[in-house]
């Protein structure tokens, strides 16, 4: 087990299976030192476990629960490509979606659901720039969607 899935254990938490593409695209693809992973909804064993709109059928507590678990998807998406976590020198950049209710404007707050979680897991590797960007409707109705930038270390 990697240092990074140690972490992830002490966190109560395992590195879930990644989650199979919906449509013609591949969870993650690295190109030199970079891995692009593509958006991670917050499947759970293959179900998404809420729908709708942040700040509306969903509290901003619920979607910043959720935005975690795309950030836990999104660190299997990776190591399907870069083999081993431990690998990963730092997150460069976190991009966010947010599913909003036309007057929602806690989009930051919810993606530090993704953020806190890659700092917990990856420490100072895990510190990175990012965007937040409210949106009106996300695939299957999710409530929030991520996907990261790593740059890996040479193996």
């Amino acid at each position: 087990m990697s240092a990074v899935e140690e972490k992830l254990a002490e966190l109560g938490l395992t590195l879930p299976e990644v989650v199979p593409p919906l449509a013609a695209y591949q969870p993650a693809v690295q190109s030199g030192p970079y891995v692009f992973t593509s958006g991670q909804l917050p499947m759970v064993d293959g179900k998404l476990p809420m729908s709708g709109k942040v700040g509306g059928e969903v509290t901003p507590e619920e979607a910043k629960d959720l935005a975690r678990t795309c950030a836990l998807n999104a660190l299997a998406a990776v190591k399907s490509v870069a083999g081993d976590l431990d690998r990963v020198a730092r997150v460069v950049k976190v991009t966010g979606f947010v599913a909003s209710a036309p007057d929602f404007t806690g989009q930051p707050a919810v993606l530090n659901g993704a953020s806190e979680l890659l700092g917990a897991v990856l420490g100072d590797k895990g510190v990175h720039a990012r965007s937040a960007v409210g949106v009106a409707v996300l695939p299957l109705d999710a409530p929030v969607e991520v996907e990261i930038q790593v740059e890996l270390t040479q193996a």
